[in-house]
């Protein structure tokens, strides 16, 4: 369902290892808003809830809430680096506009609800 590039989960795993909190793991999620009307979430939890779905991706314990796994199925994380640092990409095949950010999308089906701000 997501894909995490090698290089992704070696940076979410140095990540993760400078957290106080053990257990923790990746979750992403979708919510609505963002210029393009889904906006992309991306973070550290320790809890799972009731509908979500995990999956591993080379060995990273990955979950997704069961409201965004719709709009996530083939997503792919990557870690770029740059002169300026460094950050994470992601290309999600489901979705048919994104803002110039990145972090918002629409899909052909779904436009979500765009904010008023630009990202």
């Amino acid at each position: 369902m997501i894909k995490v590039s090698d290089t992704a989960v070696d940076k979410i795993k140095e990540m993760l290892a400078a957290e106080e909190t053990p257990n923790m793991f990746l979750r992403v999620g979708v919510k609505e808003g963002g210029c393009s009307g889904f906006s992309y979430g991306m973070g550290f939890d320790d809890e799972q809830h009731e509908g979500d779905q995990e999956l591993s991706a080379n060995g990273l314990k990955v979950v997704v809430d069961g409201d965004s796994v719709k709009y996530l199925n083939g997503l792919e994380i990557d870690w770029k680096d740059a002169a300026m640092g460094g950050g994470f990409t992601i290309h999600n095949p489901n979705a048919t506009a994104t803002c110039g950010c990145g972090s918002s999308f629409r899909t052909a089906t779904e436009a979500g609800n765009p904010a008023a701000e630009p990202c």
